[in-house]
């Protein structure tokens, strides 16, 4: 090779990695944020995942690497505090120069209340405009109100009151977030993280908090259609170079999620109206999405432990109610699980509302859903 051709070659090469290294850094929360923000990205970047797949979000210490994560992030996705109230500081004292979105503060999004009841009796969905169709209708209406020219969401941003004429990311797309005073959370844990050698996890006392919102909204892909839409509209603004290519990631992920629907509505056609217990109240946007009610939940949603009377309840309607199956999770013991259907012939399964052992990327999100409603179908 001539000494022109060599020096050619090497400012290719040089060219090439400066656009690599244009790419916004994206740190997020958990393994499904991960798999949206993954498929936004697809071809051009990904992002960093910040509580290791597999892991309850509920009480986690961040590794160092995780911290450093969240120290060079550009740009922050995460559910919010809601779900990981012990998080906020970390947010707020590592990701300083960060963009940072909490998914359920945007616009559009369904937030369903937290439930308190070990059985749902009574709890109701109406306001969500969700018929017993399984929201068919959802892989077939147009979605225009988030501004995507060709790709809207309509029916995916008429549950807040705001407007939606855009994503209304400019009020949160803050740098730091405010008010975590009460967490328990050692102000300087994460700085040593960022500062020092990384060399031990810092210790949190996270507590068990939660907000008014049940905070699972992931599980609603209804949901996950309007953050695919922020997500693509925030690295479009960050990165110019490639919002062709995540505005197109956008609007196939968004096709994907309408196949999504009508696969597990046939999933679960055949065991509808069966009766079915849960580890933890984590699925009522799932349930509400595809009109699929659990009876009730043995722990809370925020996975606290539960009373030996709530524990006493579940078991009286396990054994009343002919439940046909009660659910475990990979993150919790299996013994609650036990312990409640001992001396019955109701089913056990395991539901995984993280996707703890699914292929991180840009295919974990329709993986992940499609993946409870096998475990539904199974089960029943």
């Amino acid at each position: 090779m001539s000494r022109k051709l060599a020096g050619l070659s090497v400012t290719a090469i040089l060219a090439g990695g400066t656009a690599l290294a244009d790419v916004p850094k994206v740190a997020v929360d958990i393994a499904p944020v991960h798999a949206l923000v993954a498929r936004v990205m697809q071809g051009v970047g990904a992002p960093d995942l910040v509580i290791r797949q597999g892991a309850s979000p509920h009480e986690y210490s961040l590794r160092p690497s995780e911290a450093a994560a969240l120290q060079n992030a550009q740009m922050v996705f995460w559910i919010g505090s809601d779900l990981t109230p012990w998080l906020a500081d970390a947010v707020g004292t590592l990701a300083t120069d960060a963009t940072v979105t909490s998914l359920l503060e945007v616009d559009g999004t369904i937030t369903l209340d937290y439930r308190d009841n070990a059985v749902f009796e009574g709890d109701d969905h109406d306001d969500h405009d969700h018929d017993e169709a399984g929201h068919e209708d959802h892989a077939e209406e147009k979605h225009d109100e988030h501004e995507h020219d060709e790709h809207g969401h309509d029916d995916h941003a008429d549950h807040k009151d705001e407007g939606h004429d855009d994503h209304g990311h400019d009020d949160h797309a803050e740098h730091k977030e405010d008010g975590h005073d009460d967490h328990g959370h050692d102000e300087h844990a994460h700085e040593e993280h960022a500062e020092e050698d990384h060399e031990e996890h810092a210790g949190h006392d996270h507590g068990h908090h939660h907000g008014d919102h049940d905070p699972h909204a992931w599980l609603s892909p209804r949901n996950a259609v309007t953050w695919i839409g922020a997500i693509a509209d925030q690295l479009a603004a960050a990165d110019p170079d490639n919002a062709d290519a995540y505005r197109a990631n956008a609007a196939a992920a968004r096709a994907e999620m309408d196949a999504l629907v009508a696969d597990v509505n046939a999933t679960l056609a055949p065991v509808r109206g069966k009766s079915f217990v849960v580890f933890h109240d984590a699925y009522q946007y799932f349930e509400a999405d595809f009109d699929f009610p659990a009876l009730g939940a043995i722990a809370l949603s925020d996975a606290k432990d539960p009373s030996p009377a709530r524990i006493a309840e579940i078991q009286g309607h396990i054994a009343e109610d002919g439940v046909t199956c009660v659910l475990a999770e990979p993150q919790f013991n299996p013994g609650l699980v036990a312990t409640v259907t001992a001396g019955t012939t109701t089913q056990t399964g395991i539901l995984d509302p993280l996707g703890s052992n699914l292929d991180l990327g840009p295919a974990f999100y329709p993986q992940l859903i499609n993946s409870l409603a096998d475990a539904l179908a199974e089960c029943l």
